[in-house]
């Protein structure tokens, strides 16, 4: 069974967010009302953060795409008491929305704030509402939204290859961000083939993986500049 997880190199991103953009209209994002971007209620499954490398005059300002990380030992699975978001077998962190109550304990224990309660209906100018994607459901308000790695996109193809009478094929499963991204700079496959390119970056030098010390096993690993210990946190 696979384990599906993600590499991202910061030295080939551009900050260009063909991801962002990808994951919004893929997912069925809402988009934000400038009222409620003053209030801080922004929605995004996806976004670019800024940070500093180096001092000054030398500093250089990167940009580091941040998902959910799908972690192995995601804190977020701990505290939900109706079992609306959980981990898959193949280690997706799954949001169920028709679970959800709103409680918001999940944002709370997530230490990569990427989960957004959604705090207004969803709305969609004209004519975006063309646009919807049918494989992916618009939510209620009141719900927790976060990062699915389009798992839609895995459950269509896992249903080709049954009809097919055949395996999932290498490739065949691949989020929006990882297949919109222009310099390639996002690789997403199964970490536990040794054999793939996203499990051999893994293994990079340069592979560090956002606060590894809390020990939640994040799946969404980052490439840095130059040589770089893999055990080096963020």
């Amino acid at each position: 069974m696979a384990r599906w997880g993600m590499v991202i190199d910061l030295d080939k991103c551009t900050a260009c967010q063909a991801c962002v953009v990808a994951c919004q209209v893929e997912n069925n994002v809402p988009f934000n009302k400038p009222e409620e971007a003053e209030k801080g209620r922004n929605i995004f499954w996806i976004k670019l953060v800024p940070f500093e490398e180096g001092r000054f005059p030398e500093a250089k300002v990167r940009f580091l795409p941040l998902p959910c990380m799908h972690c192995d030992e995601p804190p977020c699975v701990e505290v939900c008491p109706v079992d609306a978001t959980n981990i898959t077998p193949e280690g997706i962190v799954r949001q169920i929305f028709a679970r959800c109550i709103g409680c918001r304990y999940c944002t709370t224990a997530c230490p990569y704030t990427v989960r957004y309660f959604n705090w207004y209906p969803p709305d969609f100018p004209a004519p975006m509402q063309e646009a919807h994607n049918p494989d992916v459901s618009v939510r209620p308000k009141g719900v927790v939204e976060k990062c699915t790695l389009c798992h839609h996109r895995l459950q269509k193809a896992r249903a080709n290859a049954i009809a097919e009478n055949r395996p999932l094929l290498p490739g065949e499963y691949t989020p929006a961000c990882v297949e919109s991204c222009p310099p390639k700079a996002m690789v997403f496959g199964d970490l536990d083939d040794p054999n793939s390119e996203v499990a051999q970056l893994a293994r990079s030098p340069r592979a560090f993986r956002l606060l590894e010390e809390l020990g939640t096993k994040p799946k969404v690993i980052y490439l840095a500049e130059g040589e770089r210990s893999a055990t080096t946190t963020g």
